[in-house]
Parts: structure tokens; sequence; C-alpha cells
């Protein structure tokens, strides 16, 4: 009898799909997909991929920005309720009053956003980029939305700029404190942390490095140390772990993105099946997000 991973690998070639999954799903989901990264890797294999069908297993936005980057294509995610909190932590209306507050604004858009907060952005950014694309940016005044966090973060490197902050965040990141980093460290003196921007100021300032997912694994990779303090979503362990098997790496407390975890090997394969949960775009919102998708891949090459 066939396994699960079998019927999904049989199902990719009949439907000409194509598996996306982020670091932060299931282990046994990322082993079975065609492509494993950050947002920005798979926005960028989104837009690559000759598929008819993107299977993401991610959550909503990841889902909507690959709709808005091929609207030709169909695209499903495995589970309808997987979203992301901070998606949703900034308004339209906000930026409207940014906008008619500040002359010279850019409105800088993290991806880990709805695609409705896409439409009214100049550009998108993701972590791994944000630094960049801000700099570029011939604008004085940046109004970051969502996350307040990567806001500073992003302040704190590009001093030049005037970057007002939104007051979003990552329910995972945003959790880790100091408290449980310098605790963290006690039990592991020799371990270098490794953080993502997502977390507070306090935290980062206590880390070894400070990165996106792939720029943390990346990190781990070169290092000379052997052992890591991780502080972001547990998700990414597998992946630090399979890529450096004589290192050792401990979560600094167990950080656990619930909506990410919903995506299951049977969701993935019953999405490929039945192609549902199909994600659409209205064609207004898709032409206005797309914009500021395109701009990021541009100003990120």
């Amino acid at each position: 009898m066939e396994s699960i991973k079998e019927e999904i690998e049989r199902l990719k070639k009949e439907k000409n799909a194509v598996l996306l999954a982020h670091y932060y799903v299931p282990q046994e989901v990322q082993e079975a997909a065609d492509y494993v990264g950050d947002s920005y890797y798979l926005s960028k294999m989104a837009k690559q991929t000759d598929a008819d069908m993107i299977v993401f297993a991610g959550v909503a936005f990841m889902g909507e920005s690959a709709k808005i980057l091929n609207p030709g294509k169909k695209v499903v995610l495995p589970d309808e309720k997987a979203d992301c909190a901070m998606a949703h932590m900034a308004s339209v209306e906000k930026v409207k009053q940014m906008r008619k507050k500040y002359e010279d604004l850019a409105v800088v858009c993290y991806i880990n956003s709805t695609a409705e907060l896409k439409t009214v952005s100049d550009v998108c950014v993701t972590s791994s980029n944000a630094v960049k694309i801000v700099s570029a940016l011939p604008n004085q005044n940046i109004f970051f939305i969502p996350d307040g966090n990567l806001a500073a973060y992003v302040a704190e490197q590009v001093p030049e700029k005037h970057i007002i902050r939104n007051e979003g965040y990552c329910p995972v990141h945003d959790a880790v404190t100091a408290d449980a980093v310098n605790k963290a460290k006690k039990e592991h003196p020799k371990a270098q942390l490794l953080v993502h921007p997502e977390c507070t100021g306090e935290v980062l300032e206590l880390a070894d490095f400070v990165g996106s997912t792939s720029e943390i694994i990346s990190y781990a990779k070169q290092a000379e140390a052997r052992e890591f303090l991780i502080g972001t979503e547990e998700g990414v362990l597998y992946e630090l772990r399979k890529s450096n098997p004589q290192k050792k790496f401990y979560s600094v407390m167990p950080q656990c993105c619930r909506d990410m975890k919903l995506v299951t090997l049977e969701k993935v394969r019953d999405s490929l099946k039945e192609e549902k949960y199909q994600v659409e775009v209205d064609e207004e919102t898709r032409v206005l997000a797309q914009k500021a998708l395109d701009k990021m891949l541009e100003l990120a090459k």
C-alpha cells in the first residue's frame, strides 16, 4: 500500500504541482517538499516555477504572495486556518494617516502581511533584505509595517533614515525574553546565540548573530563554534541539525508557531488530491500588491 509521502509524490507528478515549505512547518512536511526556505526564498521560487499548481506549506500571507506573483497558477494552502497574527497588525487607515502627516514617505511592508496591506505599500521586504532595501530607497521617512521589532532593528542599521515604527509584533519571537536567554547561556556557556530580528531589542543586544532564518542557517554552517542557542521558531532546528550533524543546537525557549504546525502531511496530500484550499486574490488587489512585491525582488537582487 502507498505511503502518504508516495501518494504526495504521485499526485505532484499527475498535477504538475510543486510543494513549497517554510522552515517552521513540521519536519515530515519539510522532508516531502521540493523547496524549503524562508519567505524571501519561497517567493522567488514561486515566481520561477513552471508548475501548474503551487502547494504552499505555510501560512495565509505566503499563499497570497504566491498567487499575486503567479495569477495564472492554482495556489492551494493545506490548512485554511493557518494564518499569521502579525500579518494583521497594521491598518490601511494608519498608512493613509502617515502619508498625510509626512512628506517624502515610503511605506515599507514586511512580507509577513496581508495582501490588503501590500496594496498601500511602496515596497515589500523580508528580514533578510529589509536593511538593504531601506538603505536603497530615496525617501528619508520610512513607515515600517507591521513588525515594530524588525523596524527597530532596521532603524539601528540605517541610522541616516527616519524610521517610524508600527506597533505590531510576532507573538513567537516577541515572547523570547532576556531572562530566558541569560538562563540558556548559563546552561550552555560555550554556545553562540543566533536570533531573528523579530525578537526584542534587549534580546538582540545579547546575540552573537542576528539574521533571517536562512541567514541563521548559513551562519551556523560557517561558524567555528560547535554549540548554538537558537532564538527563532523551533522548526528551523531540523534543517540546522541535518546540515550540521557534528554541531549542537538548543532552543532558547520552546518557540512554536501553532499556525505553521497546523500543516501536516495528510493535509498536504488532501490539498493536492482535492485542490483545496484555493487562494484567491481579486484583480485590483493583486495588481497593487504585485507592485510592492516586484519592487522587492528588483531591489533585493
